[in-house]
């Protein structure tokens, strides 16, 4: 037997056929957990500009119209 044969023999000695969709699924349930977290954060930032319209208003009052002072 040469090296290349061994080396496929232990290779399919120490091969295992399991459900490789339930050994994985672990990743998919992460993915879809930090997914979930990102929508929230972004979901989180919904509005912001509706919280602070006296101050957004009072920066455009002291700084001319457009706000930018271009």
């Amino acid at each position: 037997m040469n090296l290349v044969a061994q080396i496929a023999m232990a290779a399919a000695e120490t091969e295992h056929h399991g459900n490789v969709a339930a050994e994985t699924v672990i990743y998919g349930l992460i993915a879809v957990g930090i997914f979930a977290l990102m929508g929230l954060v972004t979901l989180s930032y919904r509005n912001v500009a509706n919280r602070h319209a006296a101050k957004a208003e009072a920066f455009a009052e002291k700084h001319g119209e457009d706000g930018h002072g271009h």
